[in-house]
């Protein structure tokens, strides 16, 4: 399969007259609990030609593919990536940090993970990933457990990544068993449980989740309810960022 994605990236450069930096996985097969019928989220970021960053006019910042082979495509101009990476953007990060790379220039990758760490705005990625819980609640009431795993484990790591964000002020682990430290041994055996059990079950499938994961679950959204005003903010360096992005069109 990585084979098939990079030819079709690098039709995407040749179609559009642009250069991939790099591109990696993105989703649950980078998170580590794919179903058998997930797509392959491909995200990558690119650079036009050097004269179209000096033109008056504004050309666009964004490809998107789909092809029949559930590839799911999606890339940044090489600006747009530097301007969301200043404000901790959580899906650029995400991007970054993927273990799952398809194509990396030995450049762009690395001083990019550098600027995110140095210039992380831990109030920003903490917000991005506790908003995305506010539904749980009500949805647990309503299937009484019995949930769809995908919403489950969607749930699970946006929530373990604002408690990482709370602790720690750093950038969370992109893979989801490296969030495990947050929580008890036992805790991680069911959620290794259910993994597999996702692994074997399409993207609609329906499981009962164990109520102690429930519970997790529950506790930790309300300990980052509770303490979400104590979450840290801090300013960028806008230097390193302009001095990153001239020396990308050097």
């Amino acid at each position: 399969m990585k084979d098939r994605i990079v030819n079709k990236l690098r039709e995407v450069e040749k179609e559009n007259n642009i250069e991939i930096l790099f591109a990696v996985e993105s989703g649950s097969r980078a998170w580590g609990f794919a179903s058998p019928d997930s797509d392959y989220d491909v995200r990558f970021v690119y650079r036009k030609k050097k004269e179209e960053y000096l033109s008056l006019w504004e050309s666009k910042d964004t490809i998107e593919f789909m092809t029949e082979d559930d590839l799911d495509g999606s890339g940044w101009d090489l600006k747009k990536a530097t301007t969301l990476l200043a404000k901790s953007n959580a899906s650029l990060l995400g991007w970054l940090f993927s273990p799952i790379i398809y194509i990396d220039n030995g450049k762009t990758l690395n001083a990019m993970k550098a600027l995110a760490t140095e210039n992380f705005i831990p109030v920003s990625g903490f917000y991005h990933y506790h908003s995305m819980n506010k539904g749980f609640y009500e949805q647990i009431r309503m299937e009484n457990g019995n949930m769809n795993l995908k919403t489950f484990f969607y749930a699970a790591r946006t929530s373990f990544c604002a408690n990482w964000i709370l602790r720690f002020g750093s950038i969370p682990p992109v893979e989801f068993k490296k969030l495990y430290t947050l929580f008890d041994e036992e805790s991680a055996c069911l959620l290794n449980a259910l993994i597999e059990k996702k692994g074997l079950t399409n993207e609609s499938g329906k499981a009962t989740i164990d109520p102690r994961l429930i519970e997790l679950i529950k506790r930790i959204v309300i300990e980052n309810m509770d303490r979400k005003d104590s979450v840290e903010t801090r300013k960028i360096n806008r230097v390193d960022f302009e001095r990153f992005f001239i020396n990308e069109l050097a």
